[in-house]
């Protein structure tokens, strides 16, 4: 079932996504070679529970940690850990939730760890300006495979791939509500979108083959081939005047800059 909310709810969404896009600015500062993604963890978790509310992601169908921090080849959901040290060159995704007043926020972003190559940061380029073209879509009466239609044309015109095991989807007082939110379909498709919905809309796009496999800790989803992917994640209101982003970008930029 979809959920509609009220003006008042979406304010509290925005609340709960201004809370991520914070800690995310918290953690660009962190993000260099030598790092542990457990520190990262820590950060987020402490920055989190200091501004009143709880990590979404912790103990989530049994997630063991406050963030997920996805590097390489890892499409999404990797488990921080001491033994992850964040390389030269590297890109990180990293995926944030929390709870707050009884409503979750969701975003992604990923980072590049020092001087990552011109091929990697256009990976880059083209999953966060994909997301951007999948939000424009996100409006009354459009429907959800206009999104999906969006972010996959775009993607494979410049000869990335889109994954298909995974997709985005509602947000509202838990983490995953309806409707699914796929990075690929039809235009026309899918459920109508309508004033009051809100939706996560995160472009998962790879380097090479879209084809993924999911790794024994019952997690870590990386490309089949090994080849990089990437994922921006941006919650998001349907509104009468349009799209309204409740996440932000803001403070990661504030540190990493505007330009991939």
């Amino acid at each position: 079932m979809i959920y509609l909310k009220t003006d008042e709810e979406i304010e509290l969404m925005r609340e709960a996504n201004q809370l991520v896009a914070k800690t995310l600015g918290e953690l660009a500062k962190l993000i260099k070679p030598g790092v542990t993604t457990h520190l990262l963890d820590v950060v987020a978790d402490t920055f989190i529970r200091d501004h009143g509310a709880t990590p979404a992601f912790l103990g989530y169908k049994g997630f063991p940690k406050s963030i997920c921090t996805s590097i390489n080849e890892q499409v999404v959901h990797g488990i921080p850990s001491e033994q992850v040290v964040l390389q030269e060159g590297d890109i990180i995704s990293v995926d944030c939730g929390t709870l707050l007043n009884g409503f979750v926020g969701d975003s992604a972003y990923t980072f590049c760890v020092g001087e990552v190559s011109e091929d990697i940061k256009s990976l880059l380029r083209t999953t966060k300006e994909a997301l951007y073209i999948g939000i424009a879509q996100a409006v009354p009466g459009k429907r959800v495979g206009d999104i999906s239609y969006a972010i996959q044309s775009y993607c494979e015109a410049r000869n990335n791939s889109v994954v298909r095991e995974l997709t985005g989807h509602g947000c509202g007082r838990i983490m995953h509500e309806d409707p699914e939110v796929p990075n690929f379909g039809k235009r026309g498709n899918g459920p109508v979108l309508k004033s009051g919905m809100c939706i996560c809309i995160e472009p998962m796009i790879n380097q090479g083959s879209k084809q993924v496999v999911f790794e024994n800790d019952g997690w870590t989803v990386r490309t089949k081939d090994r080849k990089y992917s990437a994922h921006f994640e941006h919650c998001v209101a349907i509104h009468p005047t349009g799209a309204q982003i409740l996440s932000s970008f803001e403070y990661v930029e504030k540190v990493v800059g505007t330009n991939i």
